[in-house]
């Protein structure tokens, strides 16, 4: 193992240390830095499609019969975990669908485009529903 003279040691540590911009004071300055950061590096458009195929994303779905559904789409595995008020959770597969969105399970189905989509409950009559969140 070299050893390293303290002068060279000390000149290292003190560099370390040493900062030309100072920490944000009040509010308004922590904001700035904030909104400074996120607009400093902006994302192409593959990394935003690439974020958006690997993350889970939620959305809330008010139907005409009363249920209010909340789902969740795992685009990584081809999933969508759809959770009503009653508390039962029921995971769909993707299916391959001209336009929008198509999972299904043993009984299950939700089925839509854009805002819309229609869900199928095993042994009820499939209902309407508008995405809210």
């Amino acid at each position: 193992m070299r050893a390293f003279p303290a002068s060279l040691m000390i000149l290292a540590i003190s560099a370390c240390g040493s900062s030309e911009t100072e920490a944000p004071t009040d509010s308004a300055e922590v904001q700035s830095r904030a909104q400074d950061a996120q607009t400093a590096r902006r994302r192409t458009g593959a990394e935003i499609q690439e974020r958006i195929l690997t993350r889970t994303v939620r959305a809330v779905y008010l139907c005409n019969n009363g249920e209010r559904l909340s789902v969740d789409f795992d685009n990584a595995r081809q999933m969508a975990t759809v959770r009503q008020v009653s508390g039962k959770a029921v995971d769909l597969r993707q299916q391959r669908a001209a336009d929008g969105i198509w999972y299904t399970a043993s009984g299950y189905e939700l089925r839509g485009e854009g805002a819309m989509a229609t869900w199928t409950a095993e042994n009820l009559e499939p209902t309407t529903c508008r995405a809210v969140d």
